[in-house]
């Protein structure tokens, strides 16, 4: 992860309202069939690039927005195409509720809605699940949905999603605690000795679903609610491991990136599943899209972006873009819906 941190200590953030323009992307086939969600001749469109530590890509379809967060600014913003990136969010992760740095990582990092339409965060700053009541800025107050496992603190939840049924399943790595000023991390506050992957039942009971990853970082459920996909953002373990969650959490490597070649370079982050049942997930090389079988379909280079590393994704409605984010920019590419 060296190369990941050597990016938080240069990059700044000057406007979010750079020009767009169009890149030709690096669309690689490894299998034609994936060729029926995205063409192999599709461009990046690049939207805004002047983020710090942009993560958390959330379409909203009321609004016909697409949301994101900025960790290291502590901000939330909005993009649509009429009136480009405005702030949506400030505080977004860190408004003092629990110990932590007054500068780094502390922002909101992933963000979901639930199915009543509550945007949920991952609060590195504040250390919890929280749901936000209000979108007035001026009056924004966060609902605690969870903080704390047996007694002790959460790290700093960094990603969730939620099954149909309303269950949240979230991981907990410790990227709150990265000091900015040095490149390290800071043991201060942390109060778990462990990383987890945790489920927060209807009943809003908190269980722990492992403690063996890492570094845990993206999740998604599978379409079905029986599979449960976690990244490693370890880059000595960098893998993609699989918990079956009708059969009591059993868990397999589901994508060794070990595999890959020299030629890839970055680190598992953020992932979605598209409605084919392929993962789409930042990683080596870009973004990689990987079948239901753990099969390497394609990759999406973002070119001179590559250096800065992809954080996320996440689909609009109806899976016309795929939406990217990276440590200083958002980008989205055309696919076949």
């Amino acid at each position: 992860m060296k190369h990941i941190f050597s990016v938080f200590l240069i990059a700044t953030a000057i406007s979010c309202n750079s020009p767009v323009k169009k890149e030709k992307s690096a669309v690689t086939i490894f299998d034609d069939a994936i060729t029926s969600v995205i063409d192999k001749d599709a461009k990046v469109e690049y939207l805004a690039d002047t983020f710090v530590v942009a993560e958390g890509p959330l379409w909203d379809t009321a609004s016909q927005s697409l949301l994101f967060t900025d960790v290291a600014q502590n901000k939330m913003f909005k993009w649509n195409s009429n009136a480009g990136v405005t702030e949506f969010l400030s505080p977004s992760g860190r408004t003092g509720y629990a110990p932590s740095f007054e500068t780094g990582i502390i922002g909101a990092n992933g963000i979901t809605y639930d199915a009543e339409g509550n945007l949920l965060l991952c609060q590195h700053g504040d250390r919890r699940i929280a749901m936000l009541n209000t979108e007035e800025q001026d009056s924004t107050q966060f609902t605690t949905i969870a903080d704390n496992y047996m007694g002790k603190r959460l790290n700093s939840p960094n990603d969730l999603t939620i099954s149909s049924e309303g269950a949240i399943y979230f991981t907990d790595p410790p990227y709150g605690f990265f000091n900015l000023a040095d490149g390290t991390f800071d043991n201060t506050y942390k109060e778990l000795d462990f990383s987890g992957v945790y489920k927060i039942s209807t009943d809003n009971e908190l269980s722990l679903i492992s403690d063996s990853l890492s570094l845990p970082n993206g999740i998604a459920i599978s379409k079905d609610d029986n599979y449960l996909y976690v990244n490693n953002s370890d880059a000595a373990n960098p893998v993609i491991t699989r918990f079956d969650l009708q059969d009591d959490n059993k868990s397999q490597v589901f994508f060794d990136g070990n595999q890959l070649s020299s030629q890839f370079t970055g680190a598992f982050d953020g992932l979605k599943i598209h409605s084919s049942g392929m993962l789409f997930t930042s990683g080596p090389s870009g973004i990689l899209v990987i079948s239901p079988e753990g099969k390497l379909m394609a990759s999406i280079g973002f070119e001179d972006k590559l250096t800065m590393g992809i954080t996320n994704c996440t689909f609009d409605d109806k899976e016309n873009y795929l939406y990217v984010t990276g440590f200083s920019f958002v980008a989205r590419i055309k696919l076949k819906a």
